[in-house]
């Protein structure tokens, strides 16, 4: 599938889920191939079934086990 880079703008999410479903969208800007959209294979799937609920930056930091609770620490100073 093609899509504009202003179709990208307005209707990111209905593109996203036609990559979800598999397909790949081609990202065109002022006529010529910008980018391309594709899904995402079992990463992010298995990544969801380990249980943890640490992810990202966060996976592989260990100082902090627990993320809420460092999080509500650093905005303390704000309140």
């Amino acid at each position: 599938m093609k899509a504009t880079a202003k179709d990208l703008r307005f209707h990111s999410k209905e593109l996203l889920d036609t990559a979800r479903r598999g397909e790949e969208v081609l990202i065109t800007y002022r006529g010529k191939p910008y980018a391309k959209l594709v899904p995402v294979t079992g990463e992010i799937d298995s990544a969801q079934n380990l249980g943890n609920h640490l992810f990202g930056m966060w996976a592989d930091n260990s100082e902090v086990s627990d993320v809420e609770a460092f999080v509500d620490s650093a905005r303390e100073s704000r309140i």
